[in-house]
């Protein structure tokens, strides 16, 4: 009777001792727990088993094999929409091209959705809470950018990371080859803006919707702290916008990052600008050189095409389907043209100067003819010494024929000094300026004024629509 209350009671307590390591066990199992105590109550011996990541994988079957995760859209019902964050960060600016119209950054790329077909218990795999898996075995959105013009470069992430909630986390890299119209009107002051729209290429806004953080102040600060190159210009702000555009067949989520850009325009200062503000300050130390020679002119020619030179350093840089002439354009034409003025205006000056000295030459010429009549109808009379010579041997009886000959001879020396005072007030009158030499003096003395007081203007009104005038 007693070994018969015995056998019941330990039936009650659920049979010998040695079950209960094996009901643990069995629990374990089934809770998928991280570690599994077995206790050997004869010995007192502790062991656990180690978890890995594959014990997760196999309890999700995540496989090569399993198409549930690859061929479509991860929900457990198709109306269910997928809802993918995306945020970029600017890692580096490598290039802008003006002419090509293109603008080419080094983009990070986060992305991050719900897999509906992922979910563990973490406690139950010994605390694992995410794993890093290949891109291969899962499905992505499929992420185009429509500014795109050059395919990625850049290797692509070959790994993205799983957790236990099922959120799926991808990050990548892009060098991103995309078109950007220029606004070079205010070249080299300019400061461009370039989009980057992200959508899916294949699914509805109904199927996935973007989502992005909308905080540009924040999109800013990570862009800063963490951009490397910027080329030539200064990184200025970052802007996101989320829409929705339609794709003539259904509606688009549609995710537009904004990069707000500015140039340095320093080595453009000093390598472009400065240069022809020095050639032009040479063209006005030009108005001290004579007008006589052609030294003046040869040199306004040599500034006039080093100026040339400058412009067509210029076509190179500047896109020609700009709708509006560049500043810098505007300034190299009008400098060229100021100059262009005062190489003719020169050439004017030395015209009316050489057609002054045309005409005094052929004064001076005929007044040396006249003067030289004059001194020979002098010389072919007789000379006064022979005169007196006569007076001698003439006889004292004779003073009535010496003093004709003394009338005669001082007549004859009156019409010489008339001459030698003619040859003077020749030569004097040979170095006054002539009536078209005066003219030109007055020319270049007011064209002088008027290039100056011109220049003046105009590099003001420039230098104020550099820096006040709206961008395009």
């Amino acid at each position: 009777m007693m070994l018969a209350g015995f056998l019941f009671l330990l039936l009650l307590t659920g049979g010998s001792p040695f079950r209960f390591p094996d009901q643990s066990e069995h629990s374990d199992d089934q809770q998928m727990s991280s570690y599994t105590v077995k206790e050997n109550l004869d010995s007192g011996e502790i062991s656990r088993k180690t978890c890995s990541y594959q014990d997760v994988l196999d309890y999700l079957k995540l496989n090569k094999n399993n198409d549930m995760y690859t061929m479509t859209r991860p929900v457990k019902d198709f109306k269910n929409r997928t809802w993918v964050h995306l945020q970029i960060v600017i890692y580096g600016i490598l290039d802008v091209r003006e002419i090509e119209q293109t603008f080419i950054p080094y983009v990070w790329i986060y992305m991050k959705w719900q897999n509906e077909h992922i979910r563990w218990f973490p406690p139950a795999f010994c605390g694992i809470e995410q794993v890093v898996v290949p891109t291969k075995l899962l499905w992505k959105p499929d992420l185009t950018i429509e500014e795109m013009t050059e395919k990625d470069k850049a290797p692509p992430s070959p790994y993205l990371t799983i957790d236990w909630k099922g959120d799926v986390t991808l990050r990548n890299d892009l060098m991103i080859v995309s078109s950007c119209k220029m606004q070079v009107y205010k070249f080299p002051f300019d400061v461009q803006s370039c989009n980057l729209s992200f959508k899916s290429a294949a699914y509805s806004d109904d199927e996935i919707t973007f989502e992005t953080i909308k905080d540009g102040f924040k999109n800013t600060e990570w862009t800063h702290q963490l951009m490397r190159a910027q080329y030539e210009w200064l990184f200025i702000s970052l802007t996101v916008n989320n829409k929705t555009v339609n794709d003539l067949i259904y509606n688009q989520s549609m995710i537009v990052y904004t990069i707000k850009m500015k140039r340095r325009s320093v080595l453009y200062i000093a390598n472009f600008l400065v240069p022809i503000m020095f050639f032009f300050c040479l063209d006005l130390a030009s108005f001290l050189i004579s007008d006589s020679g052609g030294e003046k002119l040869g040199f306004k020619v040599t500034v006039l095409l080093a100026v040339t030179v400058m412009q067509l350093l210029l076509n190179e840089i500047l896109p020609s389907s700009s709708d509006r002439v560049p500043l810098i354009a505007v300034y190299c034409i009008g400098m060229f043209g100021l100059m262009m003025l005062s190489l003719l205006e020169t050439i004017l000056v030395m015209h009316l100067m050489e057609k002054d000295s045309a005409s005094q030459d052929n004064e001076a010429e005929m007044k040396k003819w006249t003067h030289c009549a004059c001194v020979c109808d002098v010389s072919a009379d007789e000379p006064p010494s022979e005169l007196l010579s006569l007076a001698r041997e003439g006889n004292s009886s004779q003073l009535t024929n010496e003093s004709n000959a003394l009338e005669k001879v001082s007549d004859e020396l009156r019409e010489v000094e008339k001459t030698l005072l003619l040859l003077l007030n020749s030569r004097k009158e040979d170095g006054k300026p002539g009536y078209w030499t005066r003219v030109a003096k007055t020319i270049n003395k007011v064209f002088f004024i008027f290039y100056v007081t011109v220049t003046c203007l105009f590099l003001v009104v420039i230098f104020f629509k550099w820096n006040y005038a709206p961008d395009e």
